[in-house]
């Protein structure tokens, strides 16, 4: 298949008020040599009314794009985004088949790419084997002619301490996040070399050194900032090929089918949809390159950036817009982030710290927790919990809230525990009266989780209950 290069025509309407001047719209054509572009490369003109929506312009009419991870979530929507201009999309993923747990295959992705204005060629690709990530390339390029634009998506999980990551879990994240990372890029860099809009852009974060980053999930920490550090020598390495190398990391978590199976559905009310990243990817990719390499970006930045003012439509949840959970690496939230760092929620804030318990004991705590225990708690949550308490009021207690009618206490659980949460006295009590939710506390190394990290999260149920009682 003939391959051409873009010449785009740019019509641009706009407000003149006064020295002011407000852009409307904006209309690309892109007119390959000596051709007329096909009707359904040239982009329906839309407006940005009152800063809501990321427009799409056309920028990647036509441009290729090799995306790992793109049978769903984050990966799958910044394709979408994409496909709307009229791009070509190489869904590169492992899943072929249907997840038991996960929905979405590389094929019903390239479905919903070609809907959406795209032409889609579905990869079965496993990222750490060198053989399939090389011929998923070379089928690309047989396909489309060459690769614009390399999105590294595909990343490895794993929030677990040290001495309960095992080397086989260990291996994965390296292998996916590091590994895949470098080796897709490595392989896509001939081809992008030879674009007038290449760009990589890995899903990663600012290589923040705090400790606490590290300390409760080492493994994984080292396996992600692996991807930043391929942004960082790779920006400088390609500097004169014209590749825009950068990295982009959400500011709030990012509600997933594979969150969902992670933490629980109860975390898409602190959560943002997919759709923020991908508008921001649009916005990186669709500059020119060496407008902008070696940058570690964040998605709402990067979508006021480019004017878009409400932020309340990326949640998933519009009324909890303002008590969004932050997402890992990132030390100061944006005002709006504030109170749930520091306090989860209004409805917290008018809580007295009194009433967490008669007296401020964790006796008192659990005290009220007994009353409320029942068969349907027990159903619905289905978990030991053993708390290690430090600080002024250090002890073990347990929640079995797994067997009979659910049981509390002091000391070790009566069986073994599926999680166990190690925190202060201070955190704890905070945890128990809705000033510091459990994922938040987590993520900002107040809270050490060891076991079954989705049944510790059920906890905020229940802690949202004991919170009503107070």
């Amino acid at each position: 298949m003939r391959r051409f290069e873009n010449h785009p025509a740019v019509i641009r309407v706009g407000k003149l008020d006064g020295e002011s001047y407000s852009p409307l719209c904006t209309v690309y054509l892109h007119l390959p040599p000596a051709a007329f572009t096909p009707p359904s490369l040239l982009t329906q003109v839309k407006t940005n009314t009152a800063g809501r929506k990321m427009i799409n312009t056309g920028k990647l009419a036509g441009r290729t794009l090799f995306i790992t991870g793109a049978s769903r979530g984050i990966g799958k929507a910044i394709a979408l985004k994409a496909a709307q201009d009229g791009a070509n999309i190489v869904v590169a993923a492992k899943t072929a088949e249907p997840h038991p747990k996960l929905p979405g295959t590389i094929y019903t992705a390239a479905k919903e790419i070609e809907a959406a204005g795209g032409k889609a060629l579905p990869c079965v690709v496993d990222v750490r084997d060198e053989a399939a990530v090389r011929t998923a390339v070379q089928n690309a390029v047989a396909k489309f002619g060459g690769i614009d634009i390399l999105v590294n998506n595909a990343s490895a999980i794993s929030l677990t301490p040290t001495e309960q990551t095992d080397m086989k879990r260990y291996d994965l994240m390296h292998s996916i996040n590091t590994r895949g990372t470098f080796l897709v890029s490595k392989e896509c860099i001939p081809y992008l070399r030879k674009s007038n809009h290449a760009h990589i852009l890995n899903i990663s974060p600012p290589l923040n050194m705090v400790p606490h980053w590290f300390s409760n999930h080492v493994a994984y920490t080292m396996a992600k900032y692996g991807m930043s550090m391929c942004v960082l020598g790779m920006a400088k390495e390609f500097e004169g090929a014209n590749i825009a190398v950068n990295a982009l990391w959400p500011r709030t978590a990012i509600f997933t089918a594979a969150m969902e199976m992670l933490t629980g559905k109860e975390s898409d009310q602190f959560s943002r949809k997919p759709e923020i990243m991908a508008d921001a990817a649009y916005a990186i990719l669709s500059k020119e390159p060496k407008l902008q390499s070696g940058k570690f970006l964040i998605d709402d930045e990067v979508v006021q950036a480019e004017g878009i003012t409400d932020l309340k439509q990326y949640a998933c949840v519009p009324e909890n817009a303002d008590k969004l959970m932050p997402d890992f690496f990132l030390d100061v939230a944006p005002e709006k982030l504030v109170e749930f760092a520091a306090e989860g929620s209004h409805a917290a804030s008018l809580k007295k710290p009194q009433a967490a318990a008669d007296g401020g004991k964790i006796e008192g705590l659990f005290q009220k927790i007994e009353t409320m225990l029942s068969e349907e708690i027990v159903r619905k949550t289905g978990a030991v919990y053993e708390f290690k308490v430090k600080g002024e009021e250090a002890g073990t207690w347990f929640a079995d809230l797994k067997n009979g009618t659910g049981k509390v206490g002091k000391g070790d659980p009566p069986s073994k525990a599926d999680a166990v949460l190690t925190m202060d006295s201070k955190h704890f009590f905070d945890m128990f009266t809705g000033k510091l939710k459990p994922a938040n506390a987590f993520m900002t190394g107040k809270l050490k989780i060891s076991g079954d990290l989705q049944k510790a999260m059920k906890l905020e149920k229940l802690m949202g209950s004991l919170k009503a009682k107070l």
